[in-house]
């Protein structure tokens, strides 16, 4: 298209969805837009080039607005992106949503092609934000999600996220929202499934979708291998019910030394699998598989798999098999920088005392927003400058400090990574000694999300 089409094209789309404000950067958008300067329509503010964009930029030219920022690679617009999360967030979990993507299909290319995938996003999809990721993964067409509350469901469907959505933990009070929402529960006991059947049939509501869980050694929800038959019978007694999954969970699918019990699971539940499709005579599908059982079992796919913390960018199995990219990334910024005296103390009770004169760094994050207390007096460290730098004394609710003396040029104002690519949340995780889920997942939602795509 001719530029005089295209531009004439954009300002009218610009127009009719109501913008009031256009910084138009590079010399064609200028030409064409240099006559709609004075227009009533919006405020259109015109530069050659980014550079000289950005030698007037103020944060204080932006304040409660929803900003579009689109261009070629050329003009780097990045930079301007960097300024204005400067001044947004001082600390932000920052989420790359090409990464999910990324690992997604680094999944897919070991499944066989008719195995469906549920993705797993409950708790705030492991920290990253649900409907974000959502999102991302609908349009990506997966076939199931999975949340463990009837509210983190209802919220996807607010964000309008269509795709089927399991609810884990179906709480009675919430059978109702259940249904409002098109939500489909998972039902693990026959008080549960008696009480949902009531509710169904008070409603008028028949052949209503829902999950089955079969207990088969993790010993924490579901009907018991033994009640198969028992169960079968209450499913064909009413028409308010229609299976549409029946699954078990892995109690250890990614430890090697627990494979013969791995194998024993699956051995079982696909018999109850068998003899439960028998007796109600109809299909549906089955799942056992998670993260780790895709990489270390693949024989065990069955129908679908529930995809959890490898999407995330973390490989439970730990068989790097797979190139899985780093999806989250936690950063602040440096407070404050102080000089002390051998001898003197850090943070609350003087569990740390400098035995050098020392520069320490105060970081604008704490236990408030999710980081492990055990992490402080040395257990943990941060990545600033390209080293890593110690945690030294208690961390505090909103901050905490760092030794930076033997890292030369920083300033306040700084990034510090959190966890990130150079500091792996697996490595956090071992020094809290926790697991990669429990760091993630505390994050506060007090801490802003940031999301990026390209």
């Amino acid at each position: 298209m001719s530029d005089k089409l295209l531009y004439a094209q954009i300002f009218k789309s610009l127009k009719n969805h109501g913008i009031k404000r256009l910084i138009g950067i590079g010399e064609n958008i200028a030409a064409f837009f240099q006559s709609e300067k004075k227009s009533e329509h919006m405020q259109v503010d015109l530069f050659p080039t980014t550079n000289e964009y950005l030698t007037q930029f103020l944060s204080s030219h932006f304040k409660e607005e929803v900003i579009l920022i689109k261009g070629a690679r050329i003009f780097a617009f990045e930079q301007i992106v960097q300024l204005l999360e400067q001044k947004a967030h001082q600390t932000a979990m920052e989420i790359n949503l090409n990464a999910i993507v990324h690992n997604l299909k680094e999944y897919q290319q070991c499944l066989k092609p008719e195995t469906k995938i549920m993705a797993m996003v409950k708790a705030f999809a492991y920290g990253s934000g649900g409907a974000e990721i959502a999102g991302i993964l609908q349009y990506h067409k997966i076939d199931y999600l999975g949340v463990a509350y009837a509210d983190e469901g209802v919220e996807l469907r607010k964000a309008g996220i269509l795709l089927p959505i399991m609810v884990m933990n179906p709480e009675e009070y919430a059978f109702e929202t259940i249904i409002e929402h098109n939500l489909q529960p998972e039902l693990y006991s026959f008080e549960l499934l008696d009480s949902f059947d009531c509710f169904l049939q008070q409603e008028g509501i028949r052949h209503y979708p829902v999950h089955l869980e079969l207990e088969t050694g993790m010993n924490r929800l579901g009907f018991s291998i033994d009640e198969i038959s028992k169960l079968a019978e209450k499913l064909i007694e009413t028409n308010s019910l229609k299976v549409q999954t029946v699954f078990t969970h892995f109690a250890a699918s990614e430890e090697e030394l627990q494979d013969e019990f791995t194998r024993h699971q699956f051995s079982i539940f696909n018999q109850a699998v068998k003899k439960l499709k028998d007796k109600l005579g109809y299909d549906f599908l089955s799942h056992i598989s998670n993260s780790a059982a895709v990489v270390r079992h693949p024989e065990m796919q069955m129908d679908m798999v529930r995809l959890g913390i490898g999407l995330y960018g973390v490989d439970s199995a730990g068989s790097n098999q797979l190139n899985l990219q780093t999806v989250t990334t936690l950063k602040s910024t440096i407070a404050q920088i102080k000089r002390l005296k051998k001898g003197e103390s850090v943070s609350y009770n003087r569990k740390a005392i400098v035995e050098r004169e020392s520069m320490i760094a105060t970081i604008r994050i704490g236990y408030a927003d999710g980081y492990p207390r055990r992490l402080g007096n040395g257990v943990g460290k941060v990545w600033v400058n390209g080293k890593f730098a110690p945690i030294i004394g208690t961390i505090c609710m909103d901050m905490f400090m760092i030794d930076i003396t033997d890292i030369e040029n920083i300033k306040e104002g700084d990034d510090v990574i959190i966890f990130g690519i150079q500091l792996p949340v697996q490595q956090v995780a071992k020094w809290a000694n926790t697991i990669p889920y429990e760091i993630m997942t505390g994050i506060s939602q007090r801490v802003k999300r940031v999301y990026f795509e390209e």
